[in-house]
């Protein structure tokens, strides 16, 4: 292409709000975008690379791409190409997901994310990036926080910004205000064209069936998603009880309340 696409300035609004109410871009960053080749990271790396030409603070974009091989004709040009039209580099390895899994669980996905997380680390280290960007939206959001509480009983979802100890990174998560809807209109705007998801896992996991669950409640519930997108922020209007004390604490409390006091 002769010249570098364009991503209009009202698509990007809530990308800017991101990135400056949590302080995720600063002067001299090295950002590795975390691009699947689906609809939500091929929007987040126009989006970067579009305000990379405005932000007044100077950073740096490549991409990085784990082939999960579950399928045989990896769209390793095509990516490249889209990250070229960018001004970007591409960035690829293979991790056999199924071998590594090995049938240990329900499914592979468990392994799946930790090793694409910990290859994406090991990448950003060693191109010498200090973040790493990924592209959770607003309905990843309020998904994880129902599979929290439904499944673990944690009132908790991913931050927006995450430091990283053992590695010395930063995780961003610059789409966080948009919804997916407003994602695919974007990217369709654009002319993004998404590549298809080769997991043959995909569309049947527990995540999904979160997702389908968001969808049914919303239309019984008025307002639940907002409400749900809400609870993801703290809040002086919250009540929740006391962390659960230790066994110790609790041996300590037992103590106290059983002794005798002096009459």
């Amino acid at each position: 292409m002769s010249h570098t696409p364009y991503v209009p300035a009202e698509y990007l609004n809530k990308l800017w709000r991101a990135v400056i109410e949590f302080n995720m871009i600063e002067e001299g960053d090295r950002i590795l975008i975390g691009l699947s080749g689906g609809k939500d990271s091929m929007f987040l790396t126009a989006a970067l690379a579009e305000i990379q030409r405005h932000s007044p603070r100077h950073f740096d974009l490549e991409a990085y791409t784990l082939d999960g091989m579950f399928a045989p004709d990896f769209p390793k040009k095509e990516l490249e190409m889209f990250c070229r039209r960018y001004g970007l580099k591409h960035w690829s390895e293979q991790v056999n997901v199924e071998e590594v899994w090995n049938h240990r669980g329900n499914t592979p996905c468990f392994s799946c994310a930790y090793f694409r997380r910990a290859a994406m680390n090991r990448k950003a280290r060693e191109l010498g990036c200090n973040k790493v960007a990924l592209a959770h939206h607003n309905d990843d959001a309020v998904e994880t926080l129902m599979l929290n509480l439904f499944q673990s009983g944690q009132n908790r979802t991913f931050l927006p910004v995450t430091y990283l100890t053992r590695t010395g990174l930063t995780v961003i998560r610059p789409l966080l205000f948009y919804r997916e809807s407003e994602i695919i209109a974007y990217g369709k705007a654009i002319g993004l064209q998404p590549l298809k998801n080769p997991c043959p896992y995909d569309g049947h996991t527990e995540r999904q069936d979160m997702k389908e669950l968001a969808v049914e409640l919303d239309k019984k519930i008025p307002h639940f998603y907002d409400h749900m997108a809400s609870a993801l922020r703290h809040s002086d209007e919250e009540e929740l009880w006391p962390a659960r004390p230790t066994q110790k604490e609790m041996l300590a409390r037992f103590r106290a309340f059983w002794k005798k006091q002096p009459h």
